[in-house]
């Protein structure tokens, strides 16, 4: 079990060791590291979860070689597995058996597909292979090592010293047996022009299909020399066509009816091309149909996204909303929004909005916990901001009411407690031009030694709560 790697269970390439003590493949560990942030070894999430610690986190610069596992691996006894192979030896010799084990499947490398044993490597190229072509140098046209070696038989000499072991007669034969009616004669006396294809009668009809066009230009040269070694004998001096002659005109005949077989399956596949086409045509109208209703469907739901978030937001609002001129305000995680008021990256905290009554002032709370102006550094300062509201047309200006402020204690014993009239020349009690007036308040409203002392409960389990009362009568 130790040999094994940790995520793919195989045996150990290159293995490394984690902080945890888990082993894995170098390549293994790359690879979960690059998939996945802050992985965690699952040995360990197997082993105990509750032990899961910093050590357990992978990452390739915090793993280090077994050099000790890598060498008691590569002395270990083993034997090939592959059917046939009869090979034994030592780990650190098997992976140079792999690449000549001779009884080894690989794939044929000229991308035919086809997976050999290496042994038969050499007759799968030369016997099967589709892909092991060579150019005819007569038609330029690619054929396969056998296709070429019976088209140089056939239209060579036959004689003993051809370079493959077949009579013509055989091939001649083979080849008869496969062409349908009509074509066996040009399949017979046009080898040299005609690819022979050995295998089945349906890759016979695989290749007349597709090369319709070839065959006819190939056929009409033939008629053309057929026709004039006719025009030739009928204007010799014996008033009748010799017998070869004769033999000629059937072979034209012959031709002909090849001609018409052929165009016939021309028509045919134009047919289907077309049919094809405008299946494709309408199959593209539907296509695009469907990205016009999903484009419109994802407009839709990004707008119903949109609402959804602005209730949400409205919601909150209406919960948190107050419409009587008190205001408790909770703050929470009290200890990281003071250390970001003496950092400046959030010097200061907006409350919700809250009301005087429901078509009253609206107005808001503001808190420096470091302190602003002559407070900064020293106190927690605590502002009153009038916002612009709905129904501010409505309501005399200034603001006048009397603001209470208030931090509590949370074991009731010593509130803190100040208030103040609003200035009524000051801007910030004004009707709102924006959406807030500058805020206004108490800068010095508590030391923060008294904020953080142990002997009172303004902050507990990193809460603090604020309370303001507006004096409406």
């Amino acid at each position: 079990q130790k040999y094994l790697c940790s995520n793919c269970n195989n045996i150990l390439k290159k293995a490394l060791q984690t902080l945890c003590g888990h082993r894995y493949c170098s390549a293994c560990l790359s690879w979960i590291v690059r998939n996945n942030k802050n992985a965690i070894c699952q040995k360990c999430k197997e082993e105990d979860p509750s032990t899961l610690s910093e050590g357990s986190l992978l990452a390739e610069e915090r793993a280090f070689g077994d050099a000790a596992i890598n060498k008691e691996i590569s002395e270990l006894k083993v034997h090939c597995v592959t059917l046939g192979c009869s090979w034994s030896g030592i780990m650190k010799n098997f992976e140079e058996h792999q690449s000549l084990c001779e009884y080894a499947l690989i794939p044929c490398h000229t991308g035919c597909g086809h997976m050999v044993m290496r042994k038969k490597l050499a007759d799968h190229l030369e016997n099967g292979c589709v892909n092991n072509v060579t150019v005819c140098q007569k038609c330029k046209r690619s054929l396969s090592s056998s296709e070429y070696q019976v088209r140089t038989f056939l239209s060579g000499p036959l004689s003993r010293s051809s370079s493959i072991s077949v009579s013509p007669k055989k091939l001649k034969g083979t080849l008869l047996d496969l062409a349908p009616g009509p074509l066996r004669w040009l399949y017979a006396e046009c080898i040299d022009s005609v690819v022979f294809l050995q295998g089945s009668k349906e890759k016979i009809k695989d290749h007349e299909k597709t090369a319709v066009g070839a065959h006819m230009l190939l056929l009409l040269q033939h008629i053309k020399q057929l026709k004039a070694s006719l025009c030739t004998a009928a204007k010799s001096g014996n008033g009748f066509i010799p017998r070869s002659d004769l033999n000629l005109e059937n072979k034209l005949h012959v031709f002909e009816n090849i001609v018409a077989v052929l165009n016939k399956e021309v028509e045919t596949s134009n047919l289907e091309i077309t049919a094809f086409r405008r299946q494709s045509e309408l199959d593209q109208n539907i296509i695009r149909g469907l990205e016009l209703k999903i484009a419109e469907l994802h407009r839709c739901l990004t707008q119903k996204d949109a609402g959804l978030s602005s209730l949400h937001k409205t919601l909150l609002f209406s919960e948190q909303a107050s419409y009587d001129g008190v205001f408790l305000w909770k703050i929470t995680d009290v200890g990281r929004k003071l250390q970001d008021s003496v950092t400046g990256r959030a010097v200061s905290l907006y409350s919700p909005a809250f009301y005087t009554a429901k078509y009253g002032y609206k107005v808001c709370l503001r808190v420096y916990l470091n302190g602003d102006g002559t407070g900064k550094g020293t106190h927690v300062s605590l502002f009153f901001v009038v916002m612009k509201g709905d129904y501010d047309a409505l309501l005399p200006w200034p603001f006048k009411h009397k603001v209470t402020f208030m931090l509590l204690d949370q074991n009731n014993r010593e509130h803190i407690i100040d208030a103040f009239r609003p200035d009524l020349t000051s801007a910030s009690f004004q009707r709102p031009v924006n959406d807030m007036n500058v805020a206004s308040g108490c800068p010095m409203f508590l030391p923060l030694s008294k904020l953080q002392s142990p002997k009172y409960a303004y902050v507990k389990e990193d809460t603090l709560f604020l309370k303001c009362i507006i004096e409406t009568n």
